[in-house]
């Protein structure tokens, strides 16, 4: 028997210590592009995406999976200018999930925003779907609905199922494999419309030169990844915030955004009303801590996007966008 073309990218990963390598962009970019076409076996696809998990992914085989999906992407023509991608893969557990009002924020500023995400791997979480869905906020069974959404609204999010089933599938492997995967990292870096900036959201403090590194590799013009809230791009008002951003191949910076709030433990949210999220944008109840949140991570958003030369003048823009936000733009919620 011949060996199986894939089988040359488990070998490589799977040699032992000594003989082991990461894989190159261009062989990264191949095996995500025979995963996605099918061009494989189950035994090769969970023993791939494990033995990637145990060496550690590197920052050229983010950026070629990241690739090898985006050459999937059927796009329709004339595509609508998005001014920044948002990623969305973790879901929340701690705190409710207030960047998605940071983002809604920046829609209401005249600001264009694609999101993207998923929902379900890990039990016990909210995740951005089911509160877009409960805010009445449309959901893209497709990439022409994504268009129509950014074109009539200003926002539009797409779920993983859409960008790619298959990838869709690799991520719910987590409970049976037991282990996050790869998957869970590069999908934050697909920016399927081409945003000239994204926010990346990330758990694991070590994983930050990873992304940069996969952003300059994918030559993004203005990439920011930061250790978020529950691993969402949500700002820890109660911490410093270490933000690092890619200006493509040669371009990095690393600024350490200050705790907005004096109490450095988060408060546990036991009850996870999303229902407060309205509340809290129409003005008729306040949280010290989410409007913290909100505006925190509305101005990284802004400081990405280039609106601010610095941190200080990137808040103060953030906190008018906040306080002059048209309450009635969320619909009401069902």
């Amino acid at each position: 028997m011949t060996n199986h073309p894939f089988s040359k990218f488990v070998a490589i990963l799977g040699r032992g210590k000594t003989k082991q390598r990461h894989l190159t962009f261009d062989e990264s970019r191949e095996a995500m592009e025979m995963l996605l076409a099918g061009e494989t076996h189950p035994e090769q696809v969970g023993a791939f995406l494990m033995l990637l998990r145990l060496k550690e992914e590197a920052p050229e085989e983010i950026a070629g999976f990241a690739a090898g999906t985006k050459a999937t992407f059927d796009l329709p023509e004339n595509l609508p200018a998005i001014d920044i991608d948002w990623s969305t893969y973790a879901g929340k557990r701690v705190q409710l999930p207030w960047y998605i009002l940071s983002a809604l924020a920046l829609v209401g500023a005249g600001y264009k925003v694609f999101m993207h995400g998923t929902e379900g791997h890990t039990p016990g979480r909210i995740y951005t779907r089911e509160v877009l869905d409960h805010l009445g906020i449309p959901i893209a069974n497709n990439f022409t609905d994504a268009a129509t959404h950014v074109t009539q609204s200003g926002f539009a999010y797409v779920p993983l199922e859409v960008l790619n089933p298959r990838l869709q599938r690799m991520i719910n492997l987590r409970p049976i494999l037991g282990l996050r995967s790869p998957v869970h990292s590069f999908t934050r870096m697909l920016n399927p419309f081409n945003a000239p900036a994204s926010i990346v959201g990330i758990f694991h403090r070590g994983f930050m030169d990873i992304h940069a590194g996969a952003a300059q590799a994918l030559n993004e013009k203005s990439f920011a990844v930061f250790r978020g809230d529950g691993g969402e791009a949500e700002r820890r008002p109660n911490k410093p915030t270490q933000v690092w951003t890619s200006h493509g191949p040669d371009g990095l910076d690393v600024e350490t955004w200050p705790a907005m709030l004096s109490d450095g433990h988060a408060p546990k949210d036991e009850i996870m009303d999303i229902s407060r999220l309205a509340n809290i944008w129409n003005g008729s109840e306040a949280d010290t801590y989410g409007e913290a949140a909100i505006t925190g991570t509305l101005a990284i958003a802004l400081r990405t996007m280039g609106k601010a030369d610095n941190m200080e003048a990137a808040q103060k823009l953030a906190d008018e966008i906040w306080q002059g936000r048209n309450k009635a733009q969320i619909p009401a919620a069902r």
